[in-house]
């Protein structure tokens, strides 16, 4: 198993349309997915003192977090324009050995900062709704 480039572990967002066409979010220099799931514990009287946990059962989640440089691609404005109506979208987080994840996600969070000598940037926080799944 080789190493793999942080620099492929890509962010696209869809167009809104049936069948969506991804366009990568531009400017990205850091991307993280956290996959997350809700246990149901079933622990009872004859379990002897250990927890038990229903297979299958709970709520999953993947929350994805990005920052980079704001370029003024039209990616971008898709998502700030998502961030400010509370829409969801269909997203797909590609890896280097092409992988790939596809889902509807709500912009949780969407932050701008900058410097007076320096670039502008953003950090987001995508919440999935609904499976994530691989395409």
């Amino acid at each position: 198993m080789t190493a793999q480039k942080g620099s492929a572990f890509l962010l696209k967002i869809g167009d809104g349309a049936q069948p969506p066409a991804y366009e990568t979010v531009a400017g990205l220099r850091t991307t993280q997915m956290s996959i997350n799931g809700d246990a149901v514990v079933v622990t009872h009287k004859e379990s002897g003192g250990w927890r038990d946990l229903l297979s299958g059962a709970g709520t999953r989640s993947v929350s994805v977090s990005a920052a980079g440089i704001f370029l003024g691609s039209d990616a971008e404005a898709a998502i700030r324009a998502h961030a400010l109506s509370g829409t969801l979208e269909d997203y797909e987080l590609s890896f280097e050995g092409g992988e790939r994840l596809r889902g509807r996600f709500l912009v949780q969070r969407l932050d701008y900062a900058g410097d007076f000598n320096g670039e502008r940037n953003y950090t987001l926080q995508l919440e999935s709704s609904g499976a994530v799944v691989p395409a």
